[in-house]
């Protein structure tokens, strides 16, 4: 309210004569508005000092020991979509402030020596740091917000969000004994639990059914495959040149991977019906309405918005707002029904502002019970499919969605002006983060027209 009052002030001092401000000082003065101070929409920030995108890749996502990328080093995976982002820029690498890439399963200090090492196969000098994040599935997503927090903060002006996981080469396990005080704690004892056991948990205590799960499953193959056929994800997918090895004969062929191959076109309800459930003998969670265990990597560059304007670069999405949420680890499926509000509140938004979401499909009974309790269209929510049909490659997923929700909302242009990305997280949690098509506000256009009464407060309405 207070800086609304001094706003009103700088006014009044253009429309004050300059020879006789003093005198006129008693007619004209700021007030504060009985309309309230929460507007539809308001900035954080100074227009100039907006944290903005300006490129989002990543590889095709493909099947686990299986796929394309079956035979791929983790670090040539993420190398390419590294150096896409300064190709497609003409960025100079020197101006990077820092790499931050979200990876979930390989050992850390491995996995940071095999960012570092991508970051130099990609092009960039000695002088830029990189590091890794781990929030488990939202590590993507974690990368592209603590480089948006960086560059708000004023630690640099340049820096890339990126996402890496191959989980042919780093499967899921424990590693080591685990500490019996775990017993002592049913809390602590439930981030133990088998994700497809939370899965099970949410479908028994929310009442989501084998054939909503199913239902949702073959929805998001058919919108994947809809997606691919008419090469929507032509302008975020990198081609990866690589090489796949005959496990009978050790003959190498060289490939160049630049489809998802986890799609299913042709799935159906009744195909789906003969899946036996995989972890509970009378559960629910199958094979097909799961996420695919995949191999992949993405990368975002964001920079400050006076930066990219003074470099020319087109602006794909604005970054307005990031949430991490605490849930009950024994239904973690249940994230995104709690952090998509809390980034929303955030950002000043309502849920019904937002015109499309990007949910991580873990498995389809969190992904249809998040839908459910968020009563959201479903006509907004993942357009072009999602993990279930694309796949899940822990920490890519995160900058993966950014990308494919970025595009889509360019291809929308003005029908599409706020997104959502948001994600489950093991051992109880959720995120999410809102994002603005880079085109929709100017300097002196701040917040979306209101509709009734002409008033920008919603308060007064």
């Amino acid at each position: 309210m207070e800086k609304a009052i001094n706003r009103q002030r700088v006014l009044l001092q253009h429309l004050s004569p300059s020879s006789s401000a003093a005198e006129d000082e008693s007619s004209l003065s700021a007030s504060v508005c009985v309309a309230g101070d929460s507007a539809a929409y308001q900035r954080t920030s100074v227009f100039g000092d907006d944290v903005v995108i300006v490129a989002a890749y990543r590889t095709a996502l493909c099947k686990s020991k299986r796929g394309g990328f079956k035979d791929t080093y983790p670090d040539d995976l993420l190398a390419p979509v590294l150096r896409a982002l300064l190709e497609k820029t003409n960025l100079n690498p020197n101006e990077v402030g820092d790499i931050v890439v979200g990876t979930v399963l390989a050992p850390g200090s491995q996995r940071a020596s095999e960012c570092r090492m991508a970051a130099f196969y990609a092009g960039f000098p000695e002088t830029v740091p990189v590091r890794t994040v781990n929030r488990q599935c939202s590590s993507g997503l974690q990368a592209v917000a603590d480089v948006a927090a960086a560059i708000k903060a004023g630690f640099y002006d340049i820096g890339i969000g990126a996402g890496l996981e191959s989980m042919t080469a780093n499967p899921m396990a424990w590693e080591g004994s685990i500490n019996p005080k775990v017993k002592e704690f049913v809390q602590a004892q439930d981030c133990l639990l088998p994700m497809g056991i939370t899965s099970e948990n949410v479908a028994h205590r929310f009442g989501v059914t084998r054939q909503e799960q199913d239902q949702a499953a073959v929805e998001s193959h058919k919108r994947a495959a809809a997606a691919t056929a008419t090469g929507k994800f032509k302008d975020e997918i990198i081609p990866v040149s690589t090489k796949i090895v005959d496990p009978k004969t050790g003959d190498e062929k060289l490939v160049t991977i630049s489809v998802d191959d986890g799609i299913r076109p042709n799935a159906t309800m009744s195909d789906l019906a003969k899946l036996k459930p995989v972890f509970k003998k009378n559960g629910t969670t199958t094979a097909g309405n799961s996420s695919q265990v995949s191999d992949g990597a993405g990368a975002v560059l964001l920079m400050k918005r006076s930066v990219a304007m003074r470099k020319g670069l087109p602006i794909l999405g604005v970054f307005r707002t990031f949430a991490a949420v605490g849930v009950d680890p024994a239904v973690m499926g249940i994230g995104p029904a709690v952090a998509i509000p809390a980034a929303v509140k955030s950002a000043g938004l309502e849920l019904d502002d937002i015109d499309l979401f990007e949910i991580n499909e873990a498995f389809a009974s969190q992904f249809v019970y998040c839908r459910k309790k968020l009563d959201l269209d479903p006509e907004k929510i993942n357009v072009n499919g999602g993990a279930m049909a694309i796949g899940h490659p822990l920490g890519a997923t995160g900058a993966r969605c950014v990308g494919t929700l970025l595009h889509e909302m360019k291809r929308r242009g003005k029908d599409c002006r706020f997104g959502v990305v948001s994600m489950c997280i093991g051992t109880g949690m959720g995120a999410a983060a809102v994002f603005e098509r880079g085109d929709c506000v100017d300097e002196l256009r701040n917040a979306r027209t209101a509709e009734n009464n002409n008033l920008l407060s919603k308060d007064a309405q």
